[in-house]
C-alpha cells in the first residue's frame, strides 16, 4: 500500500541517521538495552574510545574477552541469584562470539552491613555456576561501600575463550532468506525478577532461564556448521532489541511471525496485565541464531535436543526491504513495526 509504503520510508530514513548523544543525564532508560542504551553506546562511548566493533566479546587471535557487570534487585530470584547470572551472563557472551569458556576474573562491590550468609551463599553460587559452565575462576577484586550506596552487592566480571574453528559468526554475513531461530520461550528472566520485587500484586509460577548457553552453541556449531551466520544472546531489551540491533547493523530487514515466537502462559499473563510486550522482556538463557535457508531444519532439530532448548522455535526471516527496520507479521493479518524499546519498563534485571 502506497500510504505504508511512505511511513516505512521515513521510519527508514529517520533510523539511518547517525546517533548522536544529547541528554544532559544518566536515566534508567541508558541501561535498558534499547534505543537510549544504543544512543549512549554509539553516539558517546564508542566514539570517545575509539571502539569500532560493538560486539558483546571482542575476538583477538583465536580468543574471545568479554566483561560485563550485574547490578540486578533483588539478589535472589525464583530460579537464580546473581552469582549464578554473573557467571552465565559472561560465558554466554563468549559463546555467541562462538568461543568455548575458559576462565574469568570477578569483581565484587558489597555493601555495609550485607550478611554474611548471604555473601557466602552468592560466592558458593558463583562457585557452582562456574563448575557447571566448565570455567575457572582465576582471580578478582573486592571493594566495600557505605551503606545506602549499593543494593546488598554489584557483581563485574571479565571472561576469556578459545575462538572455536567451526565459528565463522558476524553481523555482516546475514543475507536475505535466512531463518530467524529463537532457542527457547521468551521473557522467563524478566518476568521472575519483576513478580520476586513484590511491587504487583501478581502471582505466577515463573522461573529464570539463567543457565550456560556453551552447550546448545556447541551442538549447533555441530549440527549448521557454516549455514550458522550469526548469534546473539537476548538479555537487556529481549529478543526485540537484538532483532533491531543486527538489523540496523546488517542492513537487512527482518520480518517475524508473531504467533510463532515461544512465550510460557504464565509469562504471556503477566505481560499482558502490565502491558508489556514479551519481546521486549529480557532473557538469560535465550538466544537468537541467523541459519542459512539449507541449514535451518538441521538447526532447529538439534536445537530442541539440548536440555532447556525443547521449545526452540524458528520465528522468522531475514529480507531485504526495508533494511534496518524489523516487522511483525501479526496473528490477525496485519503488520507493524517493531521498534527498539523506549524508556525501561523493567530496570534492574541483570
Amino acid at each position: 500500500m502506497p500510504h505504508e509504503a511512505d511511513q516505512l520510508a521515513l521510519i527508514e530514513r529517520v533510523r539511518a541517521k547517525p546517533l548522536r548523544f544529547r541528554d544532559e543525564r544518566i536515566t534508567m532508560a541508558h541501561g535498558a538495552g534499547g534505543k537510549a542504551t544504543l544512543t549512549l553506546i554509539e553516539g558517546l562511548l564508542a566514539p570517545l574510545l575509539g571502539v569500532r566493533e560493538l560486539d558483546d566479546a571482542a575476538r583477538l587471535d583465536g580468543f574471545a574477552m568479554t566483561t560485563d557487570s550485574f547490578v540486578v534487585k533483588p539478589i535472589r530470584f525464583p530460579g537464580g541469584s546473581i552469582g549464578e547470572l554473573a557467571v552465565n551472563g559472561t560465558v554466554n557472551d563468549l559463546a555467541m562470539a562462538g568461543a568455548r569458556p575458559l576462565a574469568l576474573t570477578l569483581s565484587l562491590v558489597l555493601e555495609e552491613g550485607l550478611p554474611a550468609d548471604e555473601l557466602r551463599a552468592e560466592v558458593e553460587a558463583i562457585g557452582a555456576a562456574a563448575r557447571a559452565a566448565g570455567i575457572e575462576i582465576v582471580g578478582g577484586d573486592t571493594k566495600v561501600v557505605e551503606r545506602g550506596h549499593c543494593d546488598s552487592m554489584y557483581v563485574t566480571t571479565t571472561g576469556i575463550g578459545t575462538i572455536d574453528e567451526r565459528a565463522s559468526l558476524s553481523p555482516s554475513s546475514l543475507r536475505p532468506g535466512d531463518r530467524i531461530i529463537v532457542s527457547g520461550a521468551v521473557g522467563d528472566h524478566g518476568t521472575a525478577v519483576m513478580l520476586a520485587r513484590g511491587e504487583f500484586e501478581l502471582d505466577a509460577a515463573v522461573e529464570s532461564d539463567t543457565r550456560s548457553l556453551w552447550p546448545a552453541v556447541d551442538t549447533l556449531l555441530g549440527a549448521a556448521g557454516p549455514s550458522l551466520r550469526c548469534l546473539r544472546d537476548a538479555t537487556r531489551g529481549g529478543v526485540a532489541s537484538v532483532l533491531n540491533e543486527l538489523a540496523r547493523a546488517s542492513g537487512t530487514a527482518m520480518v517475524v511471525r508473531e504467533g510463532e515466537v515461544p512465550v510460557r502462559p504464565a509469562v504471556a499473563g503477566a505481560c499482558e496485565i502490565l502491558g508489556i510486550d514479551p519481546m521486549y522482556v529480557a532473557n538469560e538463557g535465550v538466544f537468537v541464531a541467523f541459519v542459512a535457508p539449507d541449514g535451518a531444519e538441521d538447526a532447529l532439530a538439534a536445537l530442541r535436543s539440548v536440555p532447556g532448548c525443547e521449545e526452540a522455535a524458528e520465528i522468522g526471516e531475514v529480507k531485504t526491504e526495508p533494511p534496518g527496520l524489523v516487522l511483525v507479521e501479526t496473528a490477525f493479518g496485519g503488520r507493524r513495526v517493531m521498534d527498539m524499546l523506549v524508556g525501561d519498563p523493567l530496570p534492574r534485571i541483570c
